[in-house]
């Protein structure tokens, strides 16, 4: 009897998330045919303010990248995490 339960509980659970996830898929695609509209700034609500690593000296955005990366190979950053390791104090006998 508790093995019918059992079935008959995760059965209905299963056609809940079963129901969710297409009621989902149809608003996505409702939401993805409409045309975005930005929200329009009103006079009571402040103006964002950029964050200030974001800005140069004389205060205006900067719109140079901030961070460059290069792409390494496992070799060379096994070189790296080593040379590290082994420029490191002396505490690893303790």
């Amino acid at each position: 009897m508790l093995h019918l339960l059992y079935i008959l509980a995760f059965t209905l659970l299963a056609f809940m998330a079963i129901r969710n996830l297409i009621g989902n898929l149809i608003r996505l695609s409702r939401d993805s045919q409409r045309p975005y509209t930005a929200p329009r700034m009103s006079a009571s609500q402040p103006q964002t303010v950029p964050h200030p690593e974001l800005l140069d000296n004389t205060g205006r955005v900067t719109n140079e990248p901030l961070l460059v990366m290069r792409s390494v190979n496992v070799d060379e950053a096994r070189a790296q995490l080593d040379a590290l390791y082994d420029s490191s104090p002396a505490d690893r006998d303790a």
